[in-house]
């Protein structure tokens, strides 16, 4: 069944299925000592430009609880916004996982900015409170909104004037990157970003994200974080070979263009119809809107997409890099005939 659910329904990118089969022809070291790891490691700190520390996880919530656990002790308080995937949506993992006090901060477009950060930013030294020691970003935000560079740049010396660090959430980094016509080396690195979860498996990849060190404060340490959170592969190559074509003539970066090219087409189609309000900015594959709830129940009859905020009538629908025109023709028809 299509639909405009998540990217995650999406299926595998054809170069990248290709390749996890000629990996699985022959056997392989266990553990990351094989040819695919090394050269999906080599090919990551290529394309940041940068001696980091690259290591290949199963998925996204367990990525983000190593990269916490790498940069924080117990005492320590992680602010993020309150739509945060951190705080919303991983069950408590992260805060399991460190012992820290996440602190939720209210925004309109589920962005970060060093006026929200700000009144945070209190009680070093005092015994008595949680210090805060990490920002945690997700690029692009759960609300579809993209930081700018500046952006960025502002949160992360602020952090640093703090000695805090700066967790970027790349989940849907690539769709980032592509809004802004930007590389992944200037939208991290050369912002100033810590740690990155470098996401792949939104965009064309079957299962796997890398947590990529740029700090390197911190090299060495994360392979143990790793293996402690039940993150280490033991046929690693499956994770790792995705990463060569998808690494390779910039797959990554074509397949996040579609899907932000569907997400306008479809925007461009939504917002001339009746009783459809977008709530948010479309600045990436996701589109946040209302209509009228008794169509919104007709809909879902056809298509699977999830609710935001039901109360509102607020929903969610976003595309991939396999959503095809005939895709968003169907569903426009459809919801013309409904309204």
């Amino acid at each position: 069944m299509r639909s405009f659910a998540s990217d995650n329904n999406s299926g595998v990118h054809p170069l990248v299925m290709e390749t996890l089969i000629k990996a699985n022809q022959d056997h392989a070291i266990g553990y990351g000592d094989d040819y695919w790891t090394r050269e999906a490691v080599t090919l990551i700190k290529e394309t940041f430009s940068t001696d980091c520390d690259p290591i290949l996880v199963f998925n996204g919530t367990g990525s983000n609880m190593i990269v916490l656990q790498l940069l924080t002790r117990p005492y320590h308080s992680i602010l993020c916004a309150e739509t945060a995937h951190i705080y919303v949506d991983e069950c408590g993992g992260p805060a399991k996982a460190t012992g820290c006090q996440i602190r939720p901060i209210a925004t309109p477009d589920g962005k970060l900015s060093p006026e929200l950060i700000q009144p945070y930013l209190h009680g070093f030294g005092d015994q008595h409170h949680s210090q805060p020691g990490v920002i945690y970003l997700s690029q692009c935000t759960e609300l579809g909104t993209v930081y700018t560079v500046e952006e960025l740049k502002a949160i992360t010396d602020l952090a640093h004037q703090h000695q805090m660090c700066v967790h970027m959430d790349g989940a849907r980094i690539a769709n980032a990157c592509a809004a802004l016509a930007l590389s992944l080396k200037e939208l991290t690195v050369d912002c100033g970003i810590d740690v990155l979860s470098f996401g792949g498996t939104k965009n064309g990849l079957m299962v796997g994200e890398c947590v990529v060190v740029f700090n390197s404060l911190f090299n060495g340490e994360v392979k143990f974080i790793r293996k402690q959170t039940a993150q280490l592969a033991s046929k690693m190559r499956y994770l790792s070979c995705q990463f060569i074509p998808y690494l390779t003539d910039n797959l990554w970066l074509q397949n996040a263009q579609h899907a932000n090219a569907m997400a306008v087409k479809l925007y461009q189609e939504l917002k001339v119809l009746p009783n459809i309000l977008f709530t948010q900015k479309v600045e990436s594959n996701q589109l946040f809107l209302t209509m009228p709830r008794h169509i919104i129940d007709e809909l879902l009859k056809s298509y699977f997409f999830y609710f935001w905020n039901e109360e509102n009538n607020e929903i969610r629908l976003v595309t991939s890099f396999d959503t095809t025109e005939k895709d968003i023709d169907e569903f426009i028809e459809k919801l013309k005939q409904l309204l």
